[in-house]
C-alpha cells in the first residue's frame, strides 16, 4: 500500500509540474506577438491629384501602426530607382511631383518594409494635348 501512495504521489508531482509549465509557457509571450503582422494592400493608398506648377502630382499615404521603417521607392519606366528613402512614421504621407513633359509615363510606387515584404502601385499617365482655333470674322 506503501509503493501505490509513492506511486500516486509521483503521478501528482509530476502532472502539477506539467500544469505549472504549460500554463507559464502560455504567458511568456503575453501582449507580444510571436509574429508581426505583414505589409497590407489596405494600408497604401496611392492618388493622382492633377497638375501643378507643370508637375504631376500624386499623394501616397501609408498606415504604419507600429511605426516600423519602411522605405519609398519610385521607379521611373525602364524600371530604374528615382527615389528611395527610409522612413517610420505611424501614419505616413508624402505628396510627390513628378515632372509632365507630355509624353506617356508609367511611375512605380513601392512601399517595402525590412521583412522585404512589398506594396506596388503602378500607374500610365497619357497626356492628351488639344489644340483650339477661333476664328471671327472682323
Amino acid at each position: 500500500m506503501k509503493a501505490n501512495s509513492v506511486s500516486r504521489l509521483a503521478k501528482a508531482v509530476v502532472v502539477a509540474v506539467l500544469v505549472l509549465f504549460v500554463s507559464n509557457a502560455s504567458f511568456a509571450n503575453e501582449g507580444h506577438p510571436s509574429k508581426k503582422a505583414g505589409l497590407t494592400e489596405s494600408q497604401v493608398n496611392v492618388q493622382y491629384i492633377g497638375i501643378k506648377d507643370e508637375s504631376l502630382v500624386f499623394k501616397l499615404e501609408f498606415e504604419n501602426p507600429t511605426s516600423d521603417k519602411f522605405w519609398l521607392i519610385i521607379k521611373n519606366d525602364a524600371g530604374d530607382v528615382v527615389y528611395h528613402k527610409q522612413f517610420n512614421d505611424a501614419h505616413f504621407t508624402k505628396t510627390v511631383f513628378l515632372q509632365n513633359d507630355n509624353t506617356d509615363i508609367h511611375p512605380t510606387f513601392v512601399i517595402r518594409d525590412s521583412n522585404n515584404n512589398e506594396v506596388i502601385r503602378q500607374f500610365s499617365v497619357s497626356t492628351t494635348v488639344v489644340e483650339s482655333t477661333v476664328v471671327t470674322k472682323l
